[in-house]
């Protein structure tokens, strides 16, 4: 892969931070990946940056990724779970009402894009930083996408929508505009907030019903 980083050992006398057990240098580097990759983005951050900012030194590195490209799909392992907990923590808000999930879902979105710092979705970031369709981590994306758009579907034809398969392709793209707008307007900008409104409005008529709040 052309975005990949084999890692060599370095001579043990250039070594830096401390040599952590297996487990917790994994938890050290995924977090420190997080938080750099989410932040600056995966091709602006090398792994000497990832290493020195999880605190380990290279060694501990080498015995948990071979790669950059090994890190990185670790690193949307971890953000695909995160996202599928909090849509499911946004869902669980409105058991057994389909159309209220789905507009909850946009409600704290909203919120979630409005936090200072907020950078965007992490697959449409990374999605842009390889252009290569065949690369690993797009095709990481098309997945996560496509596992979302399962459950708009899923929800949009519980809600009695007329055409389930058009309000889920409606509000997926509503949803990735919210991401875009943070990044181009800002978090908490004017479209941002206005994304529910609309979203209960695409419900409502979709589904027949007055608005589902």
């Amino acid at each position: 892969m052309s975005d990949s980083k084999t890692f060599k050992p370095a001579p043990a006398r250039r070594a830096r931070g401390v040599q952590t057990a297996g487990p917790q240098a994994q938890r050290n580097l995924l977090r420190a990946a997080s938080e750099l990759f989410y932040r600056e983005g995966v091709r602006c951050v090398g792994v000497d940056a990832v290493v020195e900012r999880a605190g380990v030194n290279k060694m501990s590195l080498y015995r948990q990724f071979s790669s950059k490209d090994e890190l990185l799909m670790a690193y949307l392992e971890q953000k695909d779970e995160q996202f599928f907990a909090y849509v499911k923590k946004s869902f669980a808000k409105h058991p057994g009402e389909p159309a209220k999930q789905l507009q909850q879902y946009f409600d704290d979105l909203a919120v979630r894009a409005s936090v200072d710092g907020y950078r965007g979705c992490p697959f449409v970031n990374v999605s842009v930083e390889f252009a290569d369709i065949g690369h690993p981590a797009r095709q990481f994306v098309f997945r996560n996408k496509a596992r979302l758009m399962a459950h708009l579907l899923e929800l949009s034809t519980a809600a009695g929508a007329d055409d389930p398969a058009a309000l889920a392709d409606a509000l997926g793209l509503l949803i990735e505009g919210v991401y875009a707008a943070s990044q181009t307007y800002g978090p908490g900008c004017g479209p941002i907030l206005a994304a529910p409104k609309v979203a209960g409005q695409l419900i409502a008529a979709a589904c027949g019903a007055g608005p589902v709040r």
